[in-house]
């Protein structure tokens, strides 16, 4: 008998353990009471432990829970339960790193264990481990489905044997077609085959039939995450987080889509979150700083960095992200400690990469511009090493631009296209200056800027055929054979593809991808009443500028002098091309001239755009919009000069870019014959 809360002592210890047990959930303050009159008459028994533990837990009080269950979990490393507990107390108490043992046994136990899959994904997610999560994801999936072939198709899911999930998945559908279940994973697996379209159909048709059937949704918003479908991608995220708001993996996957459509400040609010929830992640701190980048929070950006690398003091790319700031000034004891992981036998080459570029950096604040160059030149060898690029590529696909692209194949064409006059390109080389050119423009009232989109390349790679063996094999060429509807199809699809980073409602707006001038004959056919600016820079300043930058992606011809040199030829000869077949279409921007004499050239560039001039485009620093290229806090000032000859302190390294530019030097700001 039990009066009150009060143990009667004639009642044994495993009744009064049942009584534990079934107190926990509704009165956990009773099951820890109860719990520890067992433990006064058996100290050691592990299940009233495991019951005070998790009432512990259950009451908030996760400091006294541990102390429980860690020393508990080492005795009773066999028992799921225990080890779940303590992992759920240890990630309460934001030691998320060191959930991850007891949550890996725990499941490994208890291989159905859902909860415990969903937590682990959780965790290896944030902490950057995508392909593990996923993992941990799918046996969550498969941990909920109590048909055994649904069972099976999960577990082929999970191993990526998607062929055979597929395979036995529709048949298992043509028998039951009315099996929720049986679709969403259907659709789990063809989004997995890249189908996205046909997995967004299933998904769509699957919830229509079971809308509270969370899992289907998260699959649903990936896949239009994958597609580029932002917007319906947040309707459907927001929804489950109305449900339930503590669910962070899709907290995750919507600060993915915030940042896809360059809403940075809300992107940045929901990591801000989940680093309460995840505190001891690096690179959860990491991902937050260079949000905080984009949107200007300088200070804020720098504390998050160095939370990252007191978290993991081998967190290369924290190291380089603080370079990348380009106003950050390394200690010497930062500097140290890079020099120190770099002359390690086996570094990975991704960090020894990191760590060259944020060194070179470091020596260059120093002026020891030999030191400086040398690291630069060693990063980009490594990149250079695991990169792909062929600089004879995009040479030819310059000469096959230059010979379809005619005066007469415009003129057959013209009309075509979208006559929208919304779009404002602005092309040219990265380090050229585009960035401030593209913040003069937006802090015009008529101009939204839209960021670097790839839009203009899905287009030119679906046109081509691209395969990842062979470069846009049929483009330009199968131009030609476009007929006006799908030009002017295309223009659309462009138009509506951008919408979702366009929020600011004004009428014009940038795409500000540099590499789009690789495609202006293109942006011509299908959106002939955009505007296209050129934004070019002298060539050793730009090129090296670009030489000794990291980039993350889409640039891996500026990782040898040589071939930089060759890209800026390219593109000097193609834009001269245009020039000549297409005059006026192009207005071009000297950076140095932009530099020396602001408010002229920002007229002259105005009235182009057919816009009247405004003076906050001289005070384009006061612009407060996110800026995520590498020169943020640089368009965040005044206009400076000291950037225009940063190159000749490098100049004595530089022969082997001088050799291939050749001409061009002389020439500049004009194109020779090429």
């Amino acid at each position: 008998m039990v009066i009150d809360d009060a143990p009667d002592p004639t009642v044994d210890v495993t009744g009064l353990l049942r009584q534990a047990i079934s107190a926990l959930a509704p009165d956990p303050a009773r099951a820890e009471r109860l719990a520890s009159a067992v433990l006064m008459t058996a100290p050691d028994d592990p299940d009233a432990l495991v019951v005070l533990g998790t009432a512990l837990r259950v009451q908030g009080d996760f400091d006294r829970a541990r102390a429980v269950l860690e020393p508990l979990a080492r005795t009773e490393s066999a028992s799921w339960i225990v080890q779940f507990e303590l992992a759920q107390a240890l990630f309460a108490l934001g030691d998320t790193r060191a959930a991850i043992g007891p949550l890996t046994r725990a499941v490994s136990l208890n291989p159905d264990l859902g909860a415990g899959w969903r937590l682990l994904g959780d965790i290896l997610q944030f902490s950057g481990q995508l392909a593990a999560a996923q993992s941990a994801y799918d046996r969550r999936l498969r941990s909920v489905i109590g048909d055994r072939r649904l069972r099976d198709a999960a577990s082929a899911l999970a191993e990526g044997r998607l062929e055979w999930a597929e395979r036995d998945l529709r048949s298992v559908v043509a028998l039951q077609p009315t099996s929720v279940s049986a679709a969403h994973l259907l659709g789990e697996v063809v989004g997995r085959r890249s189908r996205l379209a046909e997995a967004e159909a299933i998904l769509t048709r699957c919830l229509e039939r079971a809308p509270e059937l969370d899992l289907g949704r998260q699959s649903l918003a990936l896949a239009l995450l994958g597609g580029g479908k932002y917007a319906q991608a947040l309707t459907h995220l927001d929804h489950l987080l109305a449900r339930d708001p503590s669910d962070n993996r899709v907290r995750m996957i919507k600060a993915a889509v915030l940042t896809e459509i360059g809403d940075f400040a809300a992107a940045a609010e929901v990591t801000a979150s989940l680093l309460a929830v995840f505190p001891d992640q690096p690179r959860g701190w990491l991902v937050h700083a260079n949000g905080l980048r984009t949107l200007g929070r300088n200070d804020e950006a720098i504390a998050a960095l160095r939370t990252c690398i007191e978290l993991d003091p081998d967190c290369s790319e924290a190291y380089w992200s603080l370079a990348n700031l380009k106003t950050y000034r390394f200690t010497g004891g930062a500097r140290a400690a890079m020099e120190a992981r770099v002359a390690e036998p086996d570094p990975d080459p991704e960090d020894r990469r990191n760590l060259h570029f944020a060194l070179g950096k470091a020596d260059e604040d120093l002026d020891r511009y030999e030191e400086a160059f040398d690291h630069y030149a060693r990063a980009n060898a490594i990149q250079r090493g695991r990169s792909a690029y062929d600089a004879g590529q995009t040479t030819a696909l310059v000469q096959r631009s230059k010979a379809l692209f005619t005066e007469a194949f415009f003129a057959q064409r013209a009309g075509w296209g979208s006559a929208s006059r919304a779009p404002i390109f602005i092309v040219g080389l990265p380090r050229s200056g585009s960035t401030l050119v593209d913040q003069i423009l937006s802090s015009h009232p008529a101009v939204e800027s839209a960021g670097e989109l790839g839009d203009i390349k899905v287009i030119a790679d679906w046109i081509g055929g691209a395969t990842p063996a062979q470069r846009l094999p049929g483009y330009p060429g199968r131009l030609a054979d476009l007929p006006r509807e799908a030009c002017a199809s295309f223009g659309d699809d462009y138009l509506e593809w951008t919408g979702v980073r366009r929020r600011l409602g004004r009428q014009r707006f940038t795409d500000k991808a540099p590499w789009n001038f690789l495609h202006i004959g293109l942006i011509h056919l299908i959106a002939p009443g955009a505007k296209i600016v050129d934004v070019r820079r002298h060539p050793m300043a730009c090129c090296f500028s670009a030489f000794r930058q990291h980039f993350a992606q889409g640039s891996e011809f500026s990782n040898s002098l040589e071939d930089i040199g060759r890209y800026y030829v390219d593109y000097a000869d193609l834009m001269a091309h245009f020039d000549r077949v297409l005059p006026g279409k192009v207005h071009r921007v000297i950076y140095e001239t932009l530099v020396q004499d602001t408010e002229l050239e920002v007229r002259r560039l105005l009235a182009y755009l057919d816009l009247p001039f405004d003076p906050a485009c001289l005070r384009f620093f006061d612009n407060p919009r996110p800026v995520a290229t590498p020169s943020s806090q640089q368009v965040r000032q005044p206009i400076f000069d000291t950037a225009i000859d940063q190159w000749r302190r490098f100049e004595p390294w530089l022969g082997p870019l001088r050799a291939v530019l050749g001409p061009l030097l002389d020439a500049y700001p004009a194109t020779p014959a090429l």
